[in-house]
């Protein structure tokens, strides 16, 4: 089966969001890769998934050794999405960089058959880039586009050329879905 979930990132406004279908087979792993992918984050942080009360993680470093909090999450790379996931309307939350803490809402909007001849997964819609890579959070990402209207002024430049050509605007349907065709 695949699901249609809806990927909002939470308290910002405008909204950030993507509509994404997914095989209900992949791991939470995995769904954190396509996930990354999605919303164009760098997949330089940790990451977690909050499912009905039950957090999903890595458990273990590049290196395998065990992670800090390993002893109260769920290792990520072992749980299919259909296993955690109860059906349509599910709403679970994806947070990716702890110190950032981008958290993301997902919604189940539909569980349907696989169209013949598509592809998964796919993006089909979104709206609006993600915050640039480790900006501070809802706040740094505030300043960063406040500061885009105050490109004179000697603070906003430098955190401007920091930011370098990040659009926050941008969203590319397209080139989100050439990644994906690579990431199968």
């Amino acid at each position: 089966m695949i699901y249609q979930i809806k990927v909002k990132v939470k308290h910002i406004r405008p909204a950030i969001w993507r509509r994404i279908q997914v095989g209900d087979n992949i791991t939470l792993r995995k769904f954190h890769t396509i996930l990354q992918v999605v919303m164009g984050w760098g997949n330089y942080h940790l990451h977690e998934f909050e499912i009905d009360g039950c957090r999903y993680a890595p458990t273990e470093d590049e290196f395998g050794e065990p992670l800090d909090f390993s002893d109260t999450v769920v290792s990520d790379k072992k749980v299919r999405l259909s296993q955690v996931v109860s059906g349509e309307k599910a709403r679970f939350l994806y947070t990716y960089d702890f110190g950032d803490d981008w958290q993301h809402e997902l919604l189940v909007e539909k569980i349907m058959p696989a169209e013949k001849g598509r592809r998964y997964p796919i993006c089909i819609k979104g709206e609006r880039a993600c915050p640039h890579e480790d900006c501070g959070g809802t706040q740094g990402y505030y300043q960063l586009l406040d500061a885009r209207k105050h490109p004179e002024d000697p603070d906003c430049a430098e955190l401007l050329e920091w930011a370098g050509d990040y659009d926050p605007e941008k969203f590319d349907v397209d080139a989100i879905n050439a990644c994906l065709q690579r990431m199968r």
